[in-house]
This record gives structure tokens, C-alpha cells and sequence, in this order.
């Protein structure tokens, strides 16, 4: 009896870390790219050569869509499920990165942008709801503290990843790198995400 009573406390540990590894690396994800951009910044813009000017509103772009989308999204997931809304997210996110790589023209880049920005928008707040709405209130407050802090980590990091993939491969990889991680958090959230509503 204490045997399974052990057994399942263990599977909820393990089903709790894997619900804030799934969630932090969206939130992650979607912070990163906020800042990661604006140290191949420079890169960008002779690569296209345009001006300052025209550049910002590739740098611009991505956080006006989600805070103008981010209702939305959540509007979304509490009616048609938070898990299934974020793993939409994370598709979106992870198209609008490879779109953003692919880009041969501002235009091009400034919407693919914006397709990276609808998908953080989801990606955001669901990924706080998530987690939320999956543990009980006694691990909330430490989990959600986790969650907060890798999102800071993120604000500090992107900058300096950015730097260093810019200077050692070139800048489209500050938006390829975010497509094999999008696709492993989108296989594993099918999986082990719980479903929420409401």
C-alpha cells in the first residue's frame, strides 16, 4: 500500500516538472525573441540595406502584435482549451521563425514578425494559466516563481545569444534556432500538458 501510495507521488512529481519544463520553455521562448532580435539589429539592416528607421518596425513589430493580440489568446483558451490554444501557439511561433529565416526583404521580415508575435501572445499567458490551473495551491506560488525568474533569464540572455550567433554564424539563425525547440515542446505538449477550461 505504501508502495503505491509512493509510486503515484512520484508519477505527480514528475508529471508537475514536466508541466513547468513545457510551460517555461514557451514563456521562454517568446521573451527570448523579444530581445534577441536587437543585437542583429545591425546585421539586418545592411543585409536588406535600409535604414534605422525601417528597421525598428521589424524590432517593433513582434511586441506591439502581442500586446494587441494577447486577450485574445486567452479568450481562446478558456474556451476552447488552454493546452490545445497553447500547442496552436507554439506552431504559429515556431512558422512565423522559420518565415522570419527565410526573409529576403524588410516587408517580408516585419510580417513574419508579426506572425512570430500572435503566437507568443498565445504562448504567454496560456503557459501561466497552464500551470495555474495544474498544481495545486501549496507548489503555485514556488512554481510560478520558477516561471518568472526563466522568463527574466530569458530578457538577459537573448541579447548575448544573439550577439554570439550573429558573430559566429549569421543573423537568420537567432530565428532557426527557435524551430527544433518549438517542435520538441509541441510533440511533448500534446502528451503531457493537462487539458483546462474556463
Amino acid at each position: 500500500m505504501a508502495e503505491g501510495k509512493e509510486w503515484t507521488m512520484n508519477r505527480q512529481g514528475t508529471q508537475t516538472k514536466w508541466i513547468l519544463i513545457l510551460t517555461s520553455l514557451g514563456f521562454f521562448m517568446s521573451m527570448m525573441d523579444s530581445m534577441i532580435v536587437t543585437t542583429a539589429s545591425t546585421a539586418i539592416r545592411l543585409d536588406f540595406g535600409i535604414t534605422v528607421g525601417t528597421l525598428q518596425w521589424a524590432l517593433n513589430a513582434y511586441n506591439i502584435t502581442i500586446a494587441a493580440v494577447l486577450l485574445v489568446g486567452v479568450a481562446l483558451g478558456e474556451r476552447y482549451g488552454r493546452r490545445r490554444v497553447y500547442s496552436y501557439g507554439l506552431v504559429i511561433f515556431t512558422l512565423g521563425s522559420i518565415l522570419c529565416a527565410l526573409a529576403t526583404n524588410i516587408t517580408w521580415l516585419i510580417i513574419a514578425r508579426v506572425v512570430e508575435g500572435v503566437g507568443a501572445s498565445v504562448m504567454t499567458p496560456l503557459s501561466m494559466a497552464i500551470l495555474s490551473h495544474a498544481l495545486p495551491v501549496s507548489e503555485r506560488g514556488r512554481a510560478l516563481g520558477i516561471w518568472s525568474g526563466i522568463g527574466g533569464l530569458a530578457l538577459i540572455v537573448g541579447p548575448s545569444l544573439g550577439g554570439l550567433i550573429v558573430a559566429r554564424l549569421s543573423w537568420q539563425w537567432i530565428f532557426w534556432i527557435n524551430v527544433p525547440v518549438g517542435v520538441v515542446a509541441l510533440g511533448l505538449t500534446g502528451r503531457l500538458l493537462p487539458e483546462s477550461y474556463g
